[in-house]
């Protein structure tokens, strides 16, 4: 039995393990450790390529932030208005 899991908490890890990468290259660490960091970093969008397809890597790459609402806390036009008024 397969349990999908979120897209969400698939891209905080690909951003955890781009930022150890980040981390140990400028920490000095061993060269094996950057190379796996990185191969990580590389080996979770073709995971999820396989998984889900183009799709899915798509939504992993893309921001997870959607258009902020032109209404200030999210009310219509006219609800801006009558509280201006």
């Amino acid at each position: 039995m397969s349990v999908a899991t979120p897209i969400a908490r698939t891209r905080c890890k690909l951003l955890v393990f781009a930022v150890l990468t980040g981390v140990a290259a400028v920490a000095g660490l061993p060269g094996w450790t950057v190379a796996a960091l990185a191969l990580t970093c590389v080996a979770i969008p073709l995971a999820v390529a396989l998984a889900g397809g183009v799709d899915e890597v798509r939504e992993l790459l893309r921001s997870g932030r959607g258009p902020a609402p032109a209404g200030g806390l999210g009310h219509s036009t006219e609800q801006g208005e009558r509280f201006v008024t």
